[in-house]
């Protein structure tokens, strides 16, 4: 399989600090990788390198075929194909559940309204909200809400899925329902990149594990490096319980 996101010794720096000190590491095609660390660790800089919402400083980055690291990448093509889900929800409070999901299709890639409406219909329903079309963001659950985020990313039918603590926000009743969705679009082949502080969740869903320590990838593989750290940082990160 074909590596879809691809990192070689990147490096990120906001002025004189450095946050990414040479990451390396592979995404394939169909493939669910959890990043896993410390807070301040680079988990969320590295995402967010990979749709473009942040710069690459040195080293190499590859996504869907595009050199992130050249800087010369057409943002708005990318994110077609790159969708991205935050911790806050950032829904329009003026438009319901459905017209916050017809908008990127329709503003981006000119999809008729009527296919537009069809599109959003079928990606709720795939989120367990399609009872749910017509209500607004505040009749909404915190779950529910990031769900239709959810929802709303995947309507641009992307290739790859990169969710930054999409369950930080939420209790654990609510997380519980939006990792379900994410474990259903895991068992449908989506491509997804996920920070994360689940590690239950990780265990279970994720194909490789990649952990992040101090701005490098200090270990990463299957699953199992969980129950088996094989570097002193995991096995305290693993044994506090984080």
């Amino acid at each position: 399989m074909d590596e879809v996101v691809s990192f070689k010794g990147l490096r990120k720096s906001f002025g004189k600090v450095e946050i990414l000190k040479g990451v390396s590491f592979g995404v394939k095609s169909g493939e669910v990788v959890a990043l896993i660390g410390r807070s301040g660790s680079g988990k969320s800089t590295a995402l967010r390198c990979v749709n473009g919402l942040e710069s690459v400083t040195a080293g190499e980055l590859n996504v869907c075929g595009r050199a992130m690291h050249a800087g010369n990448v057409d943002l708005a093509e990318l994110r077609k194909e790159v969708g991205i889900v935050f911790q806050s929800y950032n829904l329009f409070p003026h438009l319901t559940a459905e017209e916050n999901v017809m908008l990127a299709p329709r503003k981006v890639k000119g999809t008729p309204k009527p296919e537009a409406r069809e599109l959003a219909r079928h990606v709720l329903q795939q989120v367990g909200l399609a009872d749910r079309a017509t209500y607004y963001p505040e009749q909404l659950s915190g779950g529910q809400q990031q769900r239709v985020a959810i929802a709303r990313s995947l309507a641009m039918q992307p290739k790859v899925m990169l969710f930054d603590e999409v369950t930080s926000a939420l209790d654990p009743e609510l997380t519980g329902e939006v990792l379900k969705v994410i474990e259903g679009l895991a068992g449908g082949g989506m491509t997804m990149l996920l920070v994360t502080h689940e590690m239950a969740f990780a265990r279970n869903v994720a194909d490789q594990i990649v952990f992040m320590h101090q701005g490098v990838v200090r270990e990463n593989g299957p699953p199992d490096i969980l129950n088996q750290p094989s570097t002193p940082e995991l096995r305290q990160f693993v044994g506090a319980g984080l």
